[in-house]
């Protein structure tokens, strides 16, 4: 039997401007965007190329910006990084980790596996970009 995540929830406190973030700026698919209630509205969004997809506007027991670890994963980790700068998305350097923990990605730096950099939704919640480029 597989089990696959297909959806994670994301607390935010402003849907329209969670659903501008996610899909002008990071480039995320709208899925739907369905008004349940006067007070419920559900906005589902896919990042390009993944199985799984995140939800704002769901009720969730979490605040917004409570979130932190979720991870996307690229096989080219600067050119992930060249678009977020160039879409506007606040993001920290590329970083490396080994033994002494992280450190600034230096030009010719092997980042499979070991490259992140990260960013926040205007709520906060926290991402991870990680470079994984040999899936085995």
């Amino acid at each position: 039997m597989n089990w696959t995540l297909e959806v994670v929830c994301v607390p935010v406190t402003d849907v329209d401007r969670a659903k501008a973030f996610y899909a002008e700026q990071l480039g995320f698919q709208v899925d739907h965007d369905t008004r349940v209630s006067d007070e419920l509205r559900l906005v589902q969004l896919t990042p390009p190329g993944s199985g799984c997809s995140i939800v704002v506007g769901a009720p969730v027991e979490m605040a917004p910006g409570s979130v932190r670890g979720l991870q996307l994963v690229v096989r080219d980790l600067r050119a992930a990084h060249a678009e977020l700068v160039a879409r506007g998305v606040a993001v920290g350097e590329v970083q490396v980790y080994g033994e002494s923990g992280p450190r600034p990605a230096q030009p010719g730096d092997a980042l499979n596996n070991v490259g992140f950099c990260y960013f926040s939704d205007p709520d906060s919640n926290g991402w991870a970009v990680q470079q994984i480029d040999d899936r085995t």
